[in-house]
């Protein structure tokens, strides 16, 4: 049942792409769509490159080389994922933009009076998308690869260098290839957040296929052709998926690590330890610092504006939605984590992976997804009410907070059920025989002897779940009911309209709380490392 409520979102983009009540396929082939897939790729492309290019080389220098500030780059590199990317846009821009203090500085400094006295390179473009991104999404790079560092065998890079390979080449012939399979999950990762973000490509005016759904829903009236642009999409995530478990399919053989020989850093200091310092700090800088101060600056400046009874009740809705989504999927997820450990059937395990599809689906195809069954149901209600009572009973579904709580579960519950999944492996089978022979049936053994152990693993799922769902921007500002704002489409819309300091408070919150999940991980490296210590 819980696989085919993830579905059928899936199911239902499908059903109106191919059988839509006016399909404009062809004027879309004819027209925009090319465009829009040309610069889907192009973004995927750079974004890919650059996070990739982030990730790896900051994974490299703090797990080989000992340099200073070197135990704390380990964990603040991943405080960027605190940063939702529509925000460093938004912030980015206020600051690089014709208008903004950067250019008016130069103009002031050097005697310029209009843009064509210079050349500045332009934030809102294809480019601009890219950088903002990468700056925000290299931490699943480097998470990924630095954990798969960590593990290699100290002993085939020094079988490698005894063989005349130089540390370019060690890295370049055996840490790299090796690497493989992290690099890709974390790879499709960033790309898939990439495919669902709508709040930066937006502003910056670059038609991508999330950003066509929305102007053929909203701008053209033509929900069925929002679905045909959302299968595209579809196609992108399954094309995704393919290559990441074809990259990763010698994950196991390649990761086993060396328990005979201790893993020792190397001590640098002078240049090469200040190269790389440098190669830790720019993207520490420019993917959070940075965006934080601004924000802290315009949220004390225009604190006054920002605090404000309605600033209140958009913090409230952000969290009320939030809470009721992570209560949701970590139920679920117990659901679907101890379904699989109870039954090696492979109809159960088969549903429990596709129940995590969801979490593959960008925003904007979700939001088609989730409204089309939706409206369907209220429709039929109201026309049963309306020929048996002769009363109509509107929208009952659609348009309200349970669309978006519906959308968020539907999203997040891969994320849940995993951490949970991964918390009862721990839990060995001899505990289930314990309880067993003092009486206690399958509901109670969950209850009394698993959910008191994995509850650090399901209290961190909420925790990640929660920060997720306040940072989620294109469902949420679809799928919302009239006259509700979240912090999240708060930001937005005013940023759109050029008030990112109105704004900045609610930014602000979005990335302090953000930071939460970041903290969870840091613990897991910084134990990581003591380990390997």
């Amino acid at each position: 049942m819980i696989a085919a409520i993830v579905l059928l979102p899936v199911l239902a983009v499908l059903w109106l792409a191919f059988f839509p009540e006016e399909n404009i396929w062809p004027h879309l082939l004819s027209t925009v769509l090319p465009n829009y897939i040309i610069t889907t790729i192009g973004l995927m492309l750079g974004v890919g490159f650059f996070a990739a290019w982030l990730g790896i080389s900051t994974a490299w220098v703090t797990t080989m080389y000992d340099f200073p500030g070197r135990k704390v780059f380990e964990w603040a590199l991943l405080l960027p994922f605190a940063v939702p990317a529509y925000v460093i846009a938004y912030v980015y821009t206020d600051m690089l933009e014709y208008s903004g203090w950067l250019q008016m500085g130069l103009r002031q400094l050097f005697g310029w009076q209009t843009a064509r006295d210079y050349w500045f390179p332009e934030i809102r473009s294809l480019g601009g998308a890219v950088i903002m991104l990468a700056l925000v999404l290299y931490p699943y790079v480097f998470m990924m690869v630095r954990a798969t560092f960590i593990e290699q065998s100290a002993s085939l890079r020094d079988a490698a260098r005894t063989l005349g390979c130089s540390r370019r080449q060690v890295f370049w012939r055996v840490s790299l290839p090796t690497a493989r399979p992290a690099l890709a999950v974390g790879v499709a990762l960033v790309l898939m957040e990439a495919l669902n973000d709508f709040g930066t490509v937006d502003y910056f005016a670059v038609r991508t296929l999330t950003a066509g759904i929305y102007d053929v829903w909203m701008n053209m009236g033509n929900i069925g052709g929002a679905a045909q642009i959302a299968s595209v999409m579809m196609i992108f995530i399954l094309v995704l998926i393919g290559l990441e478990r074809h990259s990763r399919r010698r994950q196991k053989q390649f990761s086993r690590g060396d328990r005979f020989k201790a893993f020792q850093r190397t001590r640098l200091s002078g240049r090469k330890a200040f190269a790389c310092w440098l190669i830790c700090i720019m993207p520490l800088v420019f993917g959070f610092i940075v965006p934080v101060l601004s924000l802290a600056r315009h949220a004390i400046v225009y604190f006054e504006v920002s605090w404000t009874p309605d600033f209140f009740e958009m913090s409230w809705n952000s969290f009320m939605l939030s809470a009721v989504a992570a209560l949701g999927t970590i139920f679920l997820g117990l659901i679907l984590a101890y379904g699989k450990r109870l039954v090696k059937a492979s109809s159960v395990q088969k549903a429990v992976r596709l129940s995590g599809l969801g979490y593959a689906m960008p925003g904007a195809v979700l939001a088609v997804g989730v409204i089309i069954p939706l409206a369907a149901f209220d429709n039929a209600v109201d026309d049963l009410f309306e020929s048996w009572f002769g009363i109509s009973t509107g929208l009952l579904l659609s348009g309200t907070v349970f669309a978006v709580i519906f959308a968020y579960i539907v999203r997040f519950l891969a994320v849940s059920a995993g951490s949970i999944e991964s918390s009862l492996e721990k839990v060995t089978p001899s505990m289930d025989m314990a309880a067993r022979s003092l009486g206690y049936n399958t509901l109670q053994i969950l209850l009394k002897v698993h959910v008191p152990m994995i509850k650090p693993g399901v209290l961190t799922a909420a925790l990640v779940v929660f920060v997720d769902c306040m940072k989620e921007l294109p469902a949420t500002l679809v799928l919302r009911p009239f006259n509700f704002d979240t912090l999240a489409t708060h930001v937005y819309q005013f940023a759109s309209d050029e008030l990112l300091e109105e704004s900045a408070l609610s930014a602000l919150v979005i990335v302090l709380v953000g930071i939460i999940p970041v903290i969870l991980l840091s613990r897991s490296i910084i134990a990581s490392r003591n380990e390997k210590q």
